[in-house]
């Protein structure tokens, strides 16, 4: 797969299958899509194309106000991308200006004339251009008119529930990794490098390691315990994970640490990437050490028990 990080670096050299989205997650839906393209492409004969955007172009349209946290960082989305076959991906920086482009222009300007669209896919609800005035009927409408076919993704062919990434942040955020699963067609993860932290866990006979998570978008799911499976130099590992502030110790930063079955070696500095498995309990706060002792043991059996199909 070819990377474009910008509209003007693609040259086309013939007409090519193309659908368009921000794909945050590239959960089942996204995947139903770019499936679709992929197999379009091969029947004509033609190469795929996404077009995509970063920032999310939300962030711009609302200045930032609207804080939103992504599934994917563009390095984990463009590895998911590759991985469904796509020939050609064109990020798109999302700028104001790029904002205020009409549905009509979109269409000529970018698709037809810099894309060279010949088989349009897109998603039923799918809308773009200035203030998201453009739908499928203007995509039907101007077909004829600049020589494209077009493929309309129905909610039915999608799921039976709807998928969206907005749900999915939903249910991250309340703690549903379960759910997210069935979404996503896999456990959701984040990625960090491993550092040092205050060295409680060890003193509880469970020591953790502490995750600093570089990339400040990616959204981190709600504050508690959680069965999670890690993923260091290609073994993976049984663990249970802690997000929150440690309450029984009043810490005042957030921490993300994690405690990995049967594990014993010094892993400072690597970074490790992390996949939520199960919601075990909220974070809470102990009157003494021996309580939350007591806790943790029963926090590894049932995480154990949570992992058995993991």
């Amino acid at each position: 797969m070819k990377v474009y990080y910008s509209i003007q670096d693609f040259n086309p050299k013939d007409h090519y299958v193309v659908t368009q989205g921000t794909f945050d997650g590239v959960h089942l839906g996204h995947q139903k899509i770019l499936k679709k393209i992929v197999e379009k492409a091969k029947n004509l004969q033609l190469e795929s194309i996404l077009l995509t955007f970063h920032p999310h172009p939300r962030s711009i349209i609302f200045n930032g106000e609207q804080n939103i946290k992504m599934l994917n960082t563009i390095e984990e989305k463009i590895k998911l991308i590759e991985q469904m076959g796509i020939d050609h991906l064109v990020i798109s920086p999302f700028t104001k200006e790029f904002s205020r482009t009409s549905a009509f222009n979109f269409i000529k300007d970018i698709l037809v004339e810099k894309l060279k669209v010949k088989h349009f896919v897109i998603g039923y609800d799918h809308r773009f251009g200035k203030n998201r005035e453009g739908s499928i009927d203007d995509l039907k409408k101007h077909s004829e008119i600049f020589n494209y076919t077009l493929h309309e993704i129905e909610a039915k062919e999608v799921h039976e529930s709807i998928i969206s990434s907005t749900k999915i942040r939903i249910a991250l955020e309340e703690g549903k990794v379960n759910l997210t699963k069935k979404f996503l067609g896999k456990a959701y993860s984040i990625s960090g490098k491993v550092i040092k932290g205050k060295g409680r866990g060890k003193l509880l006979n469970f020591p953790t390691a502490n995750i600093e998570i570089i990339q400040s978008e990616k959204l981190i799911p709600k504050h508690g315990v959680y069965a999670v499976i890690v993923n260091r130099k290609n073994t993976r590992y049984k663990a249970m994970m802690n997000i929150g502030f440690n309450p029984t110790f009043d810490q005042k930063e957030k921490s993300l640490e994690v405690h990995l079955f049967n594990f014993n070696e010094n892993i400072y500095g690597e970074t490790i990437r992390i996949y939520f498995h199960e919601y075990l309990r909220n974070e809470q706060k102990f009157e003494t050490k021996e309580d939350l002792s007591r806790q943790l043991k029963l926090d590894k059996k049932n995480a154990e028990k949570g992992l058995q199909n993991a």
